[in-house]
């Protein structure tokens, strides 16, 4: 008896090909017409035809005419294995093999090998395992069981005596040792390529995706909530001949989905720390120089009071607290950075005060304090020394322990 499968599939062929025909036809028309489709859509005149027309079809996974659709390549089916390798890639999804089309009008042949029998395996299956199944399925009147495997399993053979490239395929030359190379023709694995739409459609338009999207417009909570994409792009392969790219695409109507693929967007750092010494050449002068140039003033012209006084440790504060500003920028830098090579010779120190790395060590060891308000006397004497040049009065003595005074006082700021 025959697989239901199979009858329906040969009934719905035969329906198709009469509903064009029996328009405007007689009875005795009609009855002939109808009795050359039961004649054709036989399974026994129906079969050796498909047999014939197999060839006319190649299963692959790498169809050549996703890159151009003039492509003539060799039929190449990848038999990779499943590994947990972390990668998107061939034999690591399940996905169907495709069907590279040399005439759409055989398109039934695929059609009929992967209709699934009452056992739940392909025509297909049973055939590459020469089934009893399908050889009672098979026996016909009008050939052979042998003719109709070879003929309809040619599907799975590439009519190239040898593997070919195209010269409209993208192209990649992949050295080797010496001046030798690979030239390596670059294929779409349409298998993942159209698994990877579903699943995206499936996240985007399923039952359950439009339920929770329907609560969120209705603002309802919703147990397991959805989930969507964003930066799709389509991509359509064929235009109004899908169908001469391949049999997904065809299913699928001509159209892919790309993953938005674009390098990362890097905030570029306003704020660079320093590569050897805080207090060296990194802190440029320029934005002290207003402040300096009003701190000698008073040094050289303010009467000897308390006005004076007052002024002039304001503005060693605002000096002070400009450049412990610039340090807290730095702080709010990503962690870690002062432990990598590029600042190897940047003091200890100074990774301690500046990096937030370190915060843990700040309130451990206040030898990392010490120095840094040190350093940053000095610094204090040096800008004054370098801004004013050749009017600047001697600090030295006199004013340091003042100024390291001052900096005393702002030591809740340094931490």
């Amino acid at each position: 008896m025959l697989d239901p499968v199979i009858q329906n599939f040969l009934n719905e062929r035969k329906a198709n090909w009469l509903k064009s025909r029996l328009k405007n036809k007689t009875e005795a028309e009609q009855a002939l017409i109808e009795q050359e489709a039961t004649d054709k859509y036989a399974l026994a005149t129906w079969l050796p035809d498909a047999a014939k027309r197999a060839r006319q079809l190649s299963l692959t996974s790498h169809p050549g005419k996703f890159s151009h659709p003039d492509a003539k390549t060799s039929s190449i089916i990848s038999d990779a294995q499943q590994s947990a390798d972390g990668f998107l890639r061939t034999g690591n999804a399940k996905v169907n093999l495709d069907v590279f089309v040399g005439n759409a009008a055989a398109l039934d042949v695929h059609k009929f090998l992967s209709l699934k029998l009452a056992d739940g395996n392909t025509i297909l299956n049973h055939l590459e395992n020469k089934t009893a199944a399908i050889k009672q399925q098979f026996s016909i009147s009008t050939a052979t069981f042998s003719d109709i495997e070879q003929g309809l399993l040619a599907i799975k053979q590439d009519s190239h005596p040898c593997t070919t490239t195209d010269g409209k395929l993208k192209q990649v030359y992949f050295p080797l040792a010496g001046d030798d190379y690979h030239l390596l023709s670059i294929l779409s694995p349409s298998g993942l390529l159209f698994k990877l739409k579903h699943q995206i459609n499936n996240i985007r338009f399923s039952d359950e995706a439009k339920v929770a999207r329907k609560s969120r417009k209705d603002n309802h909570a919703h147990e397991q909530g959805f989930a969507d994409i964003y930066g799709l792009s389509a991509i359509g392969y064929g235009g109004s001949n899908k169908q001469n790219i391949s049999v997904l695409n065809s299913q699928n109507g001509g159209i892919a989905y790309l993953l938005p693929s674009m390098p990362p967007e890097l905030n570029p750092r306003t704020t660079q720390p320093p590569k050897t010494n805080f207090f060296g050449k990194f802190l440029w002068l320029k934005p002290y120089e207003e402040d300096f140039q009003k701190f000698h003033q008073l040094l050289v012209h303010g009467k000897p009071n308390i006005h004076t006084r007052q002024q002039r440790d304001w503005l060693i504060r605002s000096i002070i607290y400009q450049v412990i500003d610039y340090a807290w920028l730095i702080r709010r830098l990503e962690p870690g950075w002062s432990i990598t090579e590029t600042y190897q010779q940047l003091p200890q120190y100074q990774k301690i005060w500046l990096d937030e790395h370190h915060a843990p060590v700040r309130s451990e060891d206040t030898q990392w304090l010490d120095n840094v308000k040190q350093e940053l006397a000095n610094w204090f004497i040096r800008a004054y020394d370098k801004i004013i040049e050749e009017k600047k009065l001697g600090l030295g003595d006199e004013q340091l322990p003042h100024i390291k005074a001052i900096i005393n006082d702002c030591e809740n700021a340094l931490q």
